[in-house]
């Protein structure tokens, strides 16, 4: 009977508490896996390729993807999900909430639904940020679930009003984030020889253009 009752307390526990037993599983975020393709993503999605833009073509190509879960869910919490892709294999999720759904609500109740998914996560000791595409400033790290392989940080404006997540596979975000440098150190040392070619194309352009235009003219 001892023994019995043991089991059942052993099963409850890892029914509540896997995450503190195992680990949490931070590889995916509702449904969409680090590593998985781009064409499986949009899918997924329910979007087409024509929503995917090309932000880098060299040395590795990086796309992105957005998606408005929210747009068949009123009450969905999420405003718009940003996938971006390095070759094809998803490295990183940026979640922006509604701020209309989020106001009100404290960290902790932030933190409290996250944690039920990832476990228990840390809580940053001193400020930390990262970079934001929509904040020069870059989002406050309020909480972040991590492990070797995987890292989801709950941010926030530096304004206060909007909410996020930002998570990403480390290996793959750091060789999009090499290759996204090394494009732009390229593109900066080819842009004068570019702009000289633009230049000579619009010139002969022109030139065409008068020799039409010069036999026609009549003062």
């Amino acid at each position: 009977m001892l023994r019995t009752r043991t089991i059942d307390t052993l099963a409850l526990f890892l029914l509540l508490f896997p995450p503190l037993l195992f680990g949490a599983d931070l590889s995916s975020y509702r449904g969409f896996r680090f590593g998985m393709s781009l064409r499986a993503a949009v899918k997924q999605s329910g979007m087409n390729m024509a929503g995917v833009t090309t932000i880098h073509q060299r040395p590795a190509r990086i796309q992105e993807l957005a998606w408005n879960p929210a747009a068949s869910k009123d009450l969905d919490p999420v405003q718009r999900l940003t996938f971006s892709f390095y070759n094809g294999s998803l490295f990183r999720m940026v979640v922006d909430y509604d701020s209309r759904k989020t106001e009100g609500l404290r960290v902790e109740d932030l933190v409290e639904p996250l944690s039920a998914i990832y476990g228990v996560g840390s809580r940053p000791a001193e400020e930390t940020s990262l970079p934001s595409a929509s904040f020069s400033g870059g989002m406050t790290v309020l909480a972040r679930w991590e492990d070797s392989d995987y890292v989801l940080n709950l941010v926030q404006s530096p304004y206060g009003s909007r909410f996020g997540v930002i998570a990403s596979s480390k290996h793959l975000d750091s060789l999009a984030q090499a290759a996204i440098t090394t494009g732009i150190r390229l593109d900066e040392q080819e842009a004068p020889q570019r702009e000289k070619l633009e230049e000579q194309n619009i010139q002969m352009q022109l030139d065409k253009i008068r020799l039409v235009n010069k036999p026609n003219f009549r003062p």
